[in-house]
């Protein structure tokens, strides 16, 4: 045990000593705010607005459009329906205007429906074209329904909007969208495990590879056997990541108080707003931000920092088996390639479950399942985990995902034994399936 915890020693050392760990420590949540901030800053900024050309031969629409020149800034809308429709479609082909609306003129108004065209020279956005043919809908309906003698405007007074308040079953309010944000953070964890998993194992395969192709290795194995050099290396550069998580979370947990007191919410779980703001029209976005910065504060933190330390020890644990035995096999990087990828399929399939499954069903038999699977389990149920999660699947998921990894290690120190001393010849698959056998 002491050789192994000399091994542990000498890798963890190693990575935090590392001015690249030290300098991505502390630069890392800089980039992801920088980056947030600047994608929110693109998605600010205002399109150049795009020309529509329409024809209108029945002067019905004309005006629906044209009014809109006001409201819709992306789009301008020019009455060109006194121009030849041949000159038109030449302005098009030299990209005069984005495009070209077409209304022929009709004996019937049912004709409408299918006899306009829109003319351009690439394919409009689908909010477009359903904008467009919004306008063109809502004109013909109450054009039918006026030639029916139907009041429209009583028919549009008649009309309701139903806004409709959450409430939980203590009589707090609550905010919408709350599952989103949920799936939200479990995914934001589940992410940062998969990139730790990816990193760090990487990590251990390039380690794993220098040692091998330096021969450093051969003098290593001399004094310690070749299951406890892997499973050193595996659990140094691990501590090596929780200490690095450890301090993320430390610095975004600052952040999240600092947004507590700015905003006036007492954080807890038994944290109130006060009425006072929510009712306050002046205040109606602090009171707001309020409320979801007081959701945050409800969901089981604890148990999503512990059950990411735990998933993030096991899974990193179950993929670095794999990682190890691979740059032991492998001369180079460019050989490991062909053996990547079927670890980290199974860490994209539980990314998608998660986003496609998890936010709609978060209980239900396939994000269950899928929280249970190993390869699984680390991203999955961390997205499961803030929509409240029963002790015993978690239970379950843990025993299973620790379970799988004292059996991947076994028969990934067969491999990493033999090949560890190899080379020259790239393996195969069925090769290190014999290397088992040995």
């Amino acid at each position: 045990m002491s050789i192994i915890s000399l091994i542990i020693k000498r890798e963890f050392i190693a990575k935090v000593r590392n001015k690249s760990f030290i300098v991505m420590t502390f630069l890392s949540p800089l980039l992801f705010v920088g980056i947030a901030v600047f994608v929110a800053y693109l998605s600010s900024m205002k399109a150049d607005t795009k020309q529509i050309a329409i024809h209108d031969e029945s002067g019905m629409f004309i005006k629906e459009f044209t009014s809109q020149n006001n409201k819709n800034q992306a789009y301008k809308y020019l009455d060109l329906s006194l121009i030849d429709l041949k000159s038109l479609k030449d302005s098009i082909t030299n990209e005069s205007y984005q495009g070209l609306l077409y209304i022929p003129k009709v004996s019937n108004s049912k004709d409408f429906e299918s006899k306009i065209q829109f003319i351009s020279n690439s394919s409009p956005s689908i909010s477009f074209i359903e904008n467009v043919q919004d306008v063109i809908a809502s004109k013909l309906t109450k054009n039918n329904l006026e030639k029916a003698h139907l009041d429209t405007l009583a028919i549009k007074n008649a009309q309701s909007k139903v806004n409709i308040s959450l409430t939980k079953a203590s009589g707090e309010e609550s905010v919408k969208g709350l599952n989103e944000i949920k799936i939200g953070i479990g995914g934001a964890f589940g992410y940062l495990i998969m990139m730790f998993i990816i990193i760090y194992g990487n990590m251990v395969m390039r380690s794993v590879i220098e040692e091998k192709t330096s021969r450093i290795v051969e003098i290593i194995i001399s004094s310690v056997k070749p299951f406890q050099l892997m499973m050193g290396k595996i659990i140094g550069t691990s501590l090596a990541g929780l200490l690095q998580f450890f301090i993320w979370a430390m610095i975004g947990m600052s952040l999240m108080f600092a947004a507590s007191v700015f905003f006036g919410v007492n954080v807890g779980p038994t944290a109130r707003v006060s009425p006072e703001l929510m009712h306050t029209a002046q205040q109606e976005m602090t009171g707001t931000a309020q409320m979801y910065i007081k959701e945050l504060w409800n969901l089981p933190i604890a148990s999503i920092l512990i059950g990411f330390v735990i998933y993030f020890i096991g899974g990193y644990f179950l993929y670095s088996s794999f990682y190890a035995a691979i740059g032991a096999a492998v001369d180079n990087q460019t050989d490991s390639q062909q053996f990547l990828l079927p670890i980290i399929m199974p860490l994209m399939l539980s990314v998608y479950v998660g986003f496609f499954t998890v936010i709609n069903d978060p209980h239900g038999t396939i994000a269950v399942i899928f929280s249970m699977i190993p390869l699984t389990s680390p991203i999955v149920m961390l997205m499961r985990i803030p929509f409240g999660v029963p002790l015993w699947q978690i239970a379950i998921s843990v025993t299973l995902l620790f379970g799988s990894f004292f059996f991947v290690v076994w028969f990934a120190a067969k491999i990493y034994r033999i090949g560890i001393l190899m080379y020259g010849k790239k393996p195969t698959w069925s090769e290190m399936y014999r290397w088992l056998k040995y």
